[in-house]
């Protein structure tokens, strides 16, 4: 795992990870953006009628709050479905440079398809996680149990979706499922170490970037 970071964290500076790298964050900002606008203009809707004067300060307030927390908490899952769209570019600059072979029968990936499983990736995380919320909310009683289950799901959702964004160069989609089994140690340990890159500050920024390179190291090790 710490050869593969080493080797992702070479080839930040290629042109095309740096592409994707700022394309992304673009894109991952602008819809936090949206979604403060919606909050602001949803609550000054609602406050409009009895806040009085103090209804703009509140809708600022409420807007900022919301905004906030939403990136706390969703950052992990719009960043990688947005980074998903752009994948490909990375999978095909880690294997240029270290895996010829692979590239030469590469499949690459239509924009169509990144974009629904972007999406999956965004829904299924945020899905589990809310069918999750009573368990959460009852581990609490033991200091550590909903930490320690969030960190767990989450763990095994972002390996789940860095591996895909791999294989489905490789393999067809029908194929997936199987080799899903066959690598779920190895892709929780990946979802593990790009899971502590989003807890640092800064380098969360690149950790969708250096997930996906890392991702496909793995990917073409674990076929030698």
């Amino acid at each position: 795992m710490f050869g593969a970071l080493d080797l992702s964290l070479g080839q930040l500076g290629d042109r095309p990870v740096l592409a994707v790298l700022g394309k992304s964050l673009a894109l991952t900002l602008a819809l936090f953006a949206v979604l403060g606008a919606g909050v602001w203009w949803g609550t000054d809707a609602l406050l409009a009628a009895w806040a009085g004067k103090w209804h703009g300060a509140l809708t600022s307030a409420a807007a900022v709050i919301v905004t906030l927390l939403a990136m706390w908490l969703l950052f992990r899952a719009i960043a990688i479905a947005v980074v998903g769209l752009f994948a490909d570019a990375i999978v095909a600059a880690v294997e240029a440079r270290h895996y010829p072979a692979a590239l030469a029968s590469a499949r690459e990936v239509p924009f169509a398809r990144s974009l629904r499983m972007g999406l999956a990736s965004a829904a299924r995380s945020v899905a589990i996680n809310v069918l999750l919320l009573p368990a959460y909310i009852v581990l609490l009683a033991t200091g550590i149990g909903t930490a320690a289950l969030f960190l767990a799901v989450n763990v095994w959702l972002l390996g789940r979706d860095l591996g895909d964004m791999v294989a489905a160069r490789q393999m067809p989609a029908e194929a997936l499922p199987a080799w899903r089994r066959a690598t779920g140690a190895r892709r929780f340990l990946l979802g593990l170490a790009v899971t502590a890159l989003f807890l640092v500050p800064f380098a969360n920024i690149l950790a969708p970037v250096l997930g996906a390179a890392m991702a496909t190291h793995l990917f073409h090790r674990s076929r030698r």
